[in-house]
Order: C-alpha cells, then structure tokens, then sequence
C-alpha cells in the first residue's frame, strides 16, 4: 500500500476545565488485516533503546501474521529530525519510539498518527493516570507509554552516618544536610548541579506544582518563567552560589568521578538512573540508598524525568498492526524478558505498565543498593507523580534555549519563556495573553 504523503494541520481548542488539548487532523492510511497474498504484513521499527533488536527478535519468532524490521537510529534530537525527514519524504518507519517532552510538538506538526481507534482504550485501562496525560492530547491518543521515570533522591549511606546526617523529607532539611555535610568536609557537597539540565529542571519544577504548557480557549498559555519554578530554580541557584552544591556540569566525566570518590552525598535521578550506579559507581557498592524526593510542603508527591513512548509516524498504512507490536512490546513479559536477557548493563527502567515491572524487578541485581527493592521503592514514587502536566508544541526549541543559559537556572526560565512564546508565534499558533 502506498504510503500517505498528504499534509495535515492540528488545530489547537481547550476547555478552561480540563485544559485538554483539542485536536482534529486528516486521516492517515488504512490498515489491513495481512497482506493480499496471505504473507506476512512486515512493519519497519525505528528507535533508540537499549534491547529493541532483540525485543523484535522475540516477537519475530512468536507472531506469524506481522513481522517487525528493526533499524537502529540517533537518540535524541538527531533522532527527532531524521524521523521528521522521512515523514516529508514519504518513506518513515511504522512504528518508533519518541521521548514524551517530544511528543505534542511532533503531533501537532502531523507528523504522527491517530492511534485513538487502535490503542485508546487500551492506554486509558493499562497505564497509570500521570502519564495517559502525556499521551492523550486533545482527545486522542497519540502514542502508548513505555516507561514512567519518577524522580527519586540517591544517598551515600556511608556519608550520610559519618556526617550524622538522617535521610532529608524537604527541601528544607535537604539544605540543612548540605551545610552540615559542607561544615564537616568542604570537599563534600550535597550533589553536583552545575551546568543545566532542562529535563531535570522541569522534573522539579512539575512536583512544585508548575504546568509549563496549558491552554486557555485555542490559545497556548506558557508559565514556564512560573512562581513554583522560580521557587526549585532560586533554591538551587542559592545552592551553588553557597558552595553547598558542586558545580561541575552533570552528564560528564567530572561528575562521574565526584560520585564515584565520596565526593558527592545525594544524586536527584530518576527510577532509571538505578541502574547507572552499578556500571559508573562499581567500588561503591553497598554504600548507595534510594529514598522518596525531598518535598516542599511535606506531602509525598514527585515529577518526570525523561521517559519515552511509542508512535506510529504519519503515513504508515498499518497502524492496527503497529499497535499489535506496541501493545505486545508494552504489556507481555515475553518482551520485557528478551529486553532485559539482551542488554550488557543493568537496567532499571520502570516500566508503566504495572505487570511489566515484577519481571523487570525479577532481572534486577538488588545488592549494590544493600537490598533495597528499587522497583518497590520506584512503583510508590510513580504512584506519587503530579497529575496533570503536559508537555507544549514548542519544547525543543525551550530546551534549546535553557541549555545556552549556562547553568543558572533562573535565567533557563526566563530564555525559555521569551523562547517558548516565540516560538508559538512563529508557527501561527495562538499565544494568551
């Protein structure tokens, strides 16, 4: 079946109510129950992730009616513009995965398909609420979850009993830990936070009741540049111009050698960063606790870091049999088993479908956490994620912006916004006033 070429324009309407994106788009091919001559439909796959070949292999050999070919592609915004390409270009996979910060912004460009038919009902009854508001926009359901990354708080155990020092339940008794900890040893700080990360800053700022992207009428409203984020972007500022936080940038050879020598008392991470200790941190073992993210008002509630989803590109002809891929790589153990067997480094992603993750926690080594059950402790901060954020049409380009802002924080709010408003008005949405 020839693939559908023909563009299509999202229009954006909510409810003050429910601030629910409402989307209306051109149909996509149509699907077919297996191809004419009685061979099997063959899917093209793209993505990312760690394990996918191996995850087709096994659905390969355990379907007959559709078959899957993989092809390894670049993470991150690489990624994003080569599946952009190959959307204008007629000739995109039918099936790929796409970070959820990414998602709104390539729905409402029409560049992926309606999944609602095949696979709304089934994200509405398999996943939880705070991440279905992710994937279901305007109405629609535009991917299926893969992955919920709750942000949990990393401890030195060891540092922590030297110092004196008991596990901090707020942002308050976190500071307090810092200056204790900075007191006894200036060689020690609380964590490394330097250089910016946005995904992490937005994480933050989501359990301190920020909504970046909302809607009013058919209007975007962006309340980036928001009181609950100034309050996480002040407090870290504060943080590193004290000395209480180290500044050396995150996601670099510097951090991980601060973490690794004793140097670094707490990581702010998600439930996939647990397993990263193991590979990064080997001579630490044992020494690392995992414990619920500091809160600000005491009550025990987190955000996202990352996580990723899966799509069906615009123009696939198959979508009832893309879904039939994505329903099994998301809910059968089968595939969270070939997954796990194939990868070289533990893995402690969460699934966000509950029954996925007894066999996720079945594969993972619970030791180098002294025993902790990660996935237990993982499962409860999910079940403590803010419900309601969505991510906007523009957050690439926001992101962007706050990676050039050079670590202060407060300025990564203030350029994303002025970025974010832009950028809204540059593809002739509506802005609120």
């Amino acid at each position: 079946m020839p693939r559908n070429t023909r563009t299509s324009r999202i229009a954006f309407a909510a409810s003050t109510a429910s601030l629910a994106l409402l989307a209306t788009a051109c149909g996509g091919g149509s699907d077919s129950a297996g191809a004419a001559d009685g061979k099997p439909v063959t899917l093209t796959f793209w993505s990312a992730t760690a394990g996918a070949k191996e995850t087709v292999d096994a659905f390969n050999k355990t379907h007959t009616g559709v078959k899957v070919s993989f092809s390894l592609v670049p993470a991150g915004p690489e990624g994003v513009t080569k599946l952009s390409n190959a959307v204008k270009g007629g000739n995109a996979p039918d099936i790929a995965t796409m970070d959820y910060s990414a998602l709104p912004e390539y729905a409402s460009e029409g560049n992926l398909e309606d999944l609602s038919p095949s696979s709304g009902e089934f994200v509405d009854k398999e996943f939880p609420e705070a991440v279905q508001s992710l994937v279901n926009l305007g109405g629609k359901t535009w991917a299926v979850p893969f992955d919920v990354t709750p942000l949990e708080l990393y401890y030195r155990k060891d540092l922590f009993k030297k110092f004196g020092v008991d596990v901090p339940r707020t942002w308050d008794e976190y500071r307090a830990a810092a200056e204790k900890i900075h007191k006894a040893d200036p060689k020690v700080s609380i964590t490394n936070f330097g250089g910016g990360d946005p995904a992490l800053l937005a994480g933050l700022a989501w359990q301190a009741g920020a909504r970046w992207y909302s809607t009013r009428g058919d209007s975007w409203e962006l309340n980036i540049d928001s009181a609950p984020s100034k309050k996480v972007a002040a407090y870290w500022d504060d943080l590193l111009k004290d000395g209480l936080a180290s500044k050396t940038p995150l996601w670099g050879e510097g951090e991980t050698k601060e973490r690794a020598t004793g140097r670094i008392a707490t990581v702010i991470g998600a439930a996939w960063s647990a397993g990263n200790f193991p590979v990064s941190y080997p001579d630490s073992k044992g020494k690392w606790g995992v414990a619920p993210l500091p809160t600000w008002g005491g009550k025990a509630v987190t955000g996202m870091y990352g996580g990723t989803s899966y799509v069906v590109p615009k123009g696939s002809g198959h979508t009832e049999q893309a879904a039939e891929f994505i329903k099994w790589v998301t809910t059968d153990p089968k595939a969270m088993k070939a997954r796990l067997a194939s990868l070289k480094t533990p893995s402690s992603a969460l699934p966000a479908n509950e029954k996925m993750r007894a066999v996720a926690a079945k594969e993972f080594d619970s030791s180098y956490f002294g025993g902790q059950d990660v996935y237990a402790l993982a499962g409860r901060a999910a079940d403590s994620i803010v419900p309601g954020w969505t991510w906007g049409p523009v957050q690439q380009q926001v992101t962007s912006a706050q990676m050039a802002a050079g670590g202060d924080h407060t300025k990564m709010l203030r350029d994303g916004q002025a970025k974010g408003e832009k950028a809204v008005t540059d593809r002739g949405l509506k802005l609120a006033k």
